[in-house]
């Protein structure tokens, strides 16, 4: 669904060249959800914008489904961290959810029907009248994210989206995240600095090197596919995977190498 190739991302002005990307090509699959973890500062949102058409790429390119992105694209839409920001606060929730669905040949009713299953598919049939400031910050990502949804999109970009919420309204947009991702087959790409998000949400999960980036690990989360905040957290799987994925973060920060495994040994993180 998307192949990201050898993206490299320079800021230049002001006497200033700063190399956030350098070189970083994996792939996802179609339906597949796949979080991005690293250090502080390395590049995540740049990556997330670029594979979104937000940002030009210095080189590289990004595929989707073997066309390149070179503006935002019809098949994807994008979930930002600061909600706040991204709802109009002047329009009711069903008119900001309706927003994006203006740019499409779509009849004033099948527009209706797709902000009502939206809305529906994110607990917020009730909320349509209402407007974004009358909700609290759970609520109004919720919104970004049925406006996501009602776009109909292939592919899915999730960029921090749960970093402003408090730690209980984090865990229940987490499962609501996993279980539209279930429910619709949206191929999903996840940035968090959160390691437990990571492992608990993704399929599989990139570890990114500290800036400028490149991939450093990819690791398969072996996990059972139906996970809940209670059992999955505690589980001898998940503290093993969420220690490797935290090994590696903490090598990428020191600049450590990864080191090889030899051929005849199993790697634990393929």
């Amino acid at each position: 669904m998307l192949d990201v190739r050898g993206l490299k991302k320079v800021y230049e002005g002001s006497g200033r060249r700063v190399e956030a990307v350098r070189d970083l090509t994996f792939t996802v699959e179609a339906g597949e959800l796949v979080c991005l973890v690293g250090p502080s500062g390395c590049g995540k949102t740049t990556l997330l914008r670029c594979v979104g058409g937000l940002l030009a790429p210095t080189s590289g390119e990004v595929l989707l489904e073997g066309r390149k992105v070179t503006g935002p694209p019809p098949g994807m839409a994008f979930v930002f961290q600061e909600y706040g920001r991204s709802l109009f606060p002047w329009m009711r929730v069903g008119a900001n959810v309706e927003l994006p669905l203006r740019q499409k040949k779509l009849s004033k009713r099948r527009r209706r029907e797709l902000v009502t299953d939206a809305l529906e598919s994110v607990g917020l049939a009730d909320a349509v009248s209402a407007y974004p400031w009358q909700l609290s910050g759970g609520m109004q990502q919720r919104v970004a994210i049925a406006r996501a949804l009602a776009h109909e999109p292939r592919v899915l970009l999730m960029d921090e989206p749960f970093a402003a919420v408090d730690a209980q309204t984090r865990a229940d947009l987490e499962d609501l995240v996993r279980g539209l991702w279930r429910e619709r087959g949206i191929t999903v790409l996840f940035v968090t600095h959160d390691i437990d998000e990571a492992v608990y949400l993704g399929e599989r999960v990139v570890v990114l090197s500290a800036s400028p980036t490149v991939v450093r690990e990819q690791l398969k989360i072996d996990l059972p596919p139906e996970r809940d905040q209670l059992h999955t957290r505690v589980a001898p799987r998940f503290a093993e995977l969420r220690t490797q994925v935290y090994e590696q973060i903490q090598a990428a920060k020191r600049g450590t190498p990864r080191q090889p495994v030899p051929a005849d040994t199993p790697d634990p993180l393929r």
